[in-house]
């Protein structure tokens, strides 16, 4: 981006201003004043819409990248939104143990007080304990779907996460400066 800044003097020096810095040159031999004069500047309009059309394009791929990601969301929140609907049976179970534990933190509370003694397991009928068995099994069964679903939750937010960290390392890894060989670079970095 040499310019010339002081073409007409005939004498063997001209100004040269680089980017700002201005220094003298002695003339090389056989270069026209003409020749020598800088490149015209670029349209400013043009640069204007240049930058505008490559902020336009970051702007879009970074705005499908978040919808990617919020679609991921949002299937993951339904899927747990399916998976609480599904069991229904733990939150009433839950809330049933739930109520069973107040009545018998209230029943022994006032056992204590009139000194009452607590119903013996011995005389629970063997229906009771059949159906509190498959009232039980009932629950586990439940339990292990979720279980399940939760996994296979963690396992979508697990791969969410390491598809993020590889773009992440794609960004830093995928520079153009990793493409050239050491002494490319170099002679690159020492052209004038």
């Amino acid at each position: 981006m040499a310019r010339s800044a002081n073409c007409e003097d005939d004498d063997d020096w001209e100004l040269i201003n680089d980017d700002g810095f201005v220094y003298k040159r002695k003339k090389r031999p056989g270069v026209e004043c003409a020749s020598v004069s800088a490149l015209p500047l670029p349209d400013p309009a043009v640069e204007e819409k240049n930058r505008r059309e490559r902020k336009k394009r970051a702007l879009l791929k970074l705005k499908d990248a978040y919808q990617q990601e919020i679609d991921q969301w949002v299937h993951l929140s339904n899927t747990f939104k399916e998976m609480q609907q599904k069991s229904p049976i733990i939150s009433s179970s839950s809330s049933q143990q739930q109520k069973s534990r107040e009545i018998n933190d209230n029943t022994t509370s006032s056992n204590k007080v009139s000194t009452a003694s607590p119903v013996p397991l011995e005389k629970s009928s063997d229906s009771d304990s059949r159906k509190l068995v498959d009232e039980l099994l009932v629950q586990a069964e439940a339990q292990k779907s979720i279980i399940e679903n939760v996994a296979r939750l963690c396992d979508i937010g697990e791969a969410l996460c390491s598809a993020r960290e590889d773009r992440l390392k794609k960004l830093f890894t995928e520079l153009p400066i990793w493409a050239l060989k050491p002494r490319e670079m170099m002679t690159l970095l020492c052209q004038d």
